[in-house]
């Protein structure tokens, strides 16, 4: 009876079920549809597996995950998690994407999934979690996946990022929106470990909140989480160069180097340092930069504060758009090349100037401090990569509360593989554009005999050699630890494997010659 209840098909339909003759312009080609085959277009995400399961990650972030359900046909949580995971790891950028990985029979054992989960069951189950306990359960993650490399002096970048959105989302409101004015927007404050490029947390907060009084309590939030992990110099673009962020440096003792606005008070220093004959030289080194130091006190200050002076001088093309731009509309005023300029220039026999005011406590030598500062520009390669290789720029839904969630999960998934990655090559660092073809695109073709299954990979790209030469780094890594794991049972492997692999990139590069010091005053 179930039978004659089935929709009949057309003499068409059933026909292409049954065999397909194509003819190409390489010949005639006969087609079969297999629905039962296990295979994969991600075959390498099995190297990857093992990885996150050498050291643990994958499974305690499940174990903590908040979702709970009461019915026994519901989707378990491993199986939305890996589902999601595997989505935003594929290069999903909306909720509508995971569909794509949904028949992956092959990476959802490899998961230890029993099934990829739609992605309306993903949507539901992010809304089954409370606020309450979500957040505290991704921070944590979050952290953990960066915190056991802080070992070293390392630097904390701060910044935020514009995400426009399109519907009628809560939290969209008109705020700063440089690249779409006047299209509502969210804003994720980010906080980078500088130079791995890792995120150690991200906050989602409305279109009007992008002002970095709004990120004040999520970064004093995070330097008390880091305890003895503490940066050796916080960094922030002129967003962030106010009373409110500097007294939370201080008040932890931490070196900050902080970009001020160029407002009046500013630019009456920069008038009174232009005559002055002690400023250092422009070099190939500095980028032709000059620097000078000397106190100053805002009007929004407590007390003065020592402050770094940059200039170089602007080539007369340039200073010639830009002077010709001004007479402009606004709206012609807008190119790429007169938005780089800076809005104050001082003219000293017809050249122009550039200015960078910094205000720091770090005791580096002044002619380091321009250097210093302008390597705060890679987290803005981050944010390139996040938003537009992976899910940062989607994933969106009407209430901020999964938003969050899924801003921080993808920030997980992206600091995951970018050690995987750094494990297959110490060398550089790689983009997703370039890092998922190598190591995660391969068809893969699993057959399962006598309980053992095989996979069969074939990868379709050119430096099939290279492929293989860094998954052998990887398992050489995945291997040291499980040999210390053998001879300390408690070792702790995820920490293990970053020292490994944060020591495989130190040999490969070398670290920089840090800036000499100065004496302490006093």
């Amino acid at each position: 009876m179930s039978e004659a209840n089935e929709p009949k098909k057309s003499a068409l339909a059933q026909a292409s079920e049954d065999a397909m003759v194509v003819d190409t312009m390489g010949g005639r080609v006969h087609v079969r549809w297999d629905d039962t085959a296990q295979a994969t277009p991600h075959g390498q995400i099995v190297f990857f597996a093992e990885f996150l399961a050498t050291a643990g990650v994958f499974d305690r972030w499940v174990q903590g995950c908040p979702l709970h359900y009461s019915s026994p046909n519901a989707s378990r949580p491993r199986d939305v998690l890996g589902t999601l995971m595997l989505g935003i790891l594929a290069g999903s950028k909306r909720y509508a994407h995971i569909a794509g990985v949904r028949g992956d029979a092959v990476a959802a054992k490899a998961l230890g999934l029993r099934g990829m989960v739609s992605e309306d069951s993903v949507r539901r189950a992010l809304a089954a979690m409370l606020p309450e306990a979500s957040e505290p359960w991704m921070r944590n993650a979050l952290m953990a996946s960066v915190r056991e490399a802080l070992d070293r002096p390392w630097v904390l970048d701060m910044d935020a990022t514009i995400k426009p959105l399109y519907g009628h989302q809560e939290g969209a409101e008109i705020g700063y929106n440089p690249h779409k004015p006047g299209r509502p927007s969210h804003v994720l404050h980010t906080f980078w470990v500088g130079n791995l490029r890792l995120v150690l947390d991200a906050v989602l907060s409305s279109g009007k909140q992008h002002t970095s009084g709004h990120a004040k309590a999520a970064m004093a939030r995070l330097l008390d989480e880091l305890g003895d992990k503490a940066p050796a110099l916080v960094r922030g673009d002129c967003g962030y160069g106010n009373e409110d962020i500097i007294d939370v440096c201080e008040q932890r003792d931490l070196r900050y180097l902080l970009r001020l606005r160029k407002t009046a008070n500013v630019k009456r220093l920069i008038e009174r340092l232009f005559r002055r004959e002690d400023w250092t030289r422009a070099t190939e080194a500095s980028q032709g930069w000059q620097a000078i130091e000397d106190e100053l006190r805002l009007s929004g200050w407590s007390k003065a504060r020592r402050v770094v002076v940059l200039r170089r001088r602007i080539k007369n093309d340039i200073a010639i758009t830009a002077n010709a731009a001004k007479k402009r509309s606004r709206h012609e005023a807008n190119e790429q090349l007169v938005l780089a300029l800076p809005h104050d220039e001082v003219q000293d026999n017809a050249q122009v100037w550039e200015y960078t005011v910094l205000a720091t406590n770090a005791t580096y030598d002044i002619a380091a401090i321009g250097q210093l500062y302008r390597d705060r520009c890679d987290c803005e390669n981050g944010f390139d990569e996040l938003k537009n290789q992976w899910g940062w720029g989607g994933f969106t839904t009407q209430d901020m509360h999964r938003s969050q969630v899924t801003a921080r999960a993808v920030a997980l998934v992206y600091n995951w593989w970018s050690w995987y990655v750094r494990a297959a090559n110490p060398q550089a660092r790689r983009e997703a554009l370039t890092s998922r073809p190598l190591l995660l695109a391969a068809v893969g073709r699993a057959a399962s005999s006598s309980n053992q299954t095989t996979l069969y990979l074939t990868p379709m790209h050119a430096e099939a050699g290279l492929i293989k030469s860094m998954i052998a780094n990887v398992h050489a890594a995945i291997q040291h630890v499980k040999a210390a794991a053998e001879q300390l049972p408690k070792l702790d492997r995820w920490r293990t494997l970053l020292v490994y692999i944060c020591q495989r990139i130190v040999a490969q590069t070398g670290l920089p010659t840090p800036p000499p010091t100065l004496a302490a005053p006093g």
